[in-house]
């Protein structure tokens, strides 16, 4: 299966899951889901049938409120059952709302307190050089959890010690809870900001397969730096009622809007 084929399923699943579940953030979902499919098609070292490889890569989804779009990819993948999708968001469920990697296997931390999962990462690099292993963590974070100054915290302490096993892409989409980016905190010129803390950046089109997978895999930019990838994309990606619309940050699709959407996902 390619990435764009996967990236087609997991729009599905995304779908289903938040629709029998009542539950939210589709939206958050629908734009990292090309991020996720380059991933764990052709980017990442990891092997779904040994999850706790010392020598496996390790992809940390820091934007955890978009839960149902990792736990999505790691079932497609192998890391698990589909049939596991089904309890999404069910009492009693390991698959909750949040990232959570209790049981899950393949889930590297729980997330979805925003403005953690960076610095967590960074210790995990940090320890991974001092090991003098050859792998490399990636952080997925969203734009609006920027905001975070434990963010910037880790931005600068990931500079200082010169951990180019790092890498973060940002899901640039514009959009967080109740408004827009630039008009609830403006990040831009963000690349700038990175780069002035010690960073190499690049921007790119989350959409574009061919274009991500070269960024991705060109990582580290240059040595003895950190990398960070600004993935510019589109919230609610793929259905069209919902893209670029804030309404979708937190609204669940039933009926006629479910049926709709998942008409779309299938062409």
């Amino acid at each position: 299966m390619n990435s764009k084929t996967l990236a087609k399923k997991i729009r599905s699943h995304v779908l289903d899951m938040t629709n029998s579940g009542n539950s939210a953030h589709v939206g958050s979902c629908l734009s990292v889901v090309d991020i996720l499919a380059v991933f764990y098609r052709g980017v990442l070292k990891i092997n779904p049938k040994k999850p706790n490889d010392p020598k496996r890569d390790r992809l940390i989804f820091s934007k955890g409120h978009a839960a149902a779009a990792l736990y999505a990819t790691l079932a497609e993948v192998g890391f698990f059952s589909l049939s596991k999708l089904k309890t999404f968001y069910q009492d009693g469920s390991f698959l909750a709302g949040h990232v959570t990697c209790a049981n899950n296997p393949g889930v590297e931390l729980s997330t979805g307190s925003l403005g953690h999962g960076l610095g967590v990462a960074v210790g995990r690099a940090k320890a991974l050089k001092m090991n003098k292993s050859a792998s490399r963590v990636f952080v997925i974070l969203s734009d609006g959890e920027c905001d975070e100054g434990s963010v910037w915290e880790a931005v600068l302490f990931a500079a200082h010690h010169k951990l180019e096993n790092l890498v973060v892409i940002v899901d640039y989409n514009k959009i967080q809870s109740l408004d827009r980016v630039d008009k609830t905190l403006r990040l831009e010129p963000f690349a700038d900001k990175w780069r002035a803390f010690g960073w190499n950046a690049k921007e790119v089109s989350g959409h574009d397969h061919s274009r991500l997978r070269v960024a991705l895999k060109r990582t580290p930019y240059s040595k003895g730096k950190p990398s960070v990838v600004l993935a510019h994309t589109t919230k609610g990606k793929g259905v069209s009622f919902m893209e670029n619309s804030v309404l979708w940050h937190y609204r669940s699709p039933q009926g006629r809007e479910y049926e709709a959407a998942k008409l779309e996902c299938r062409r």
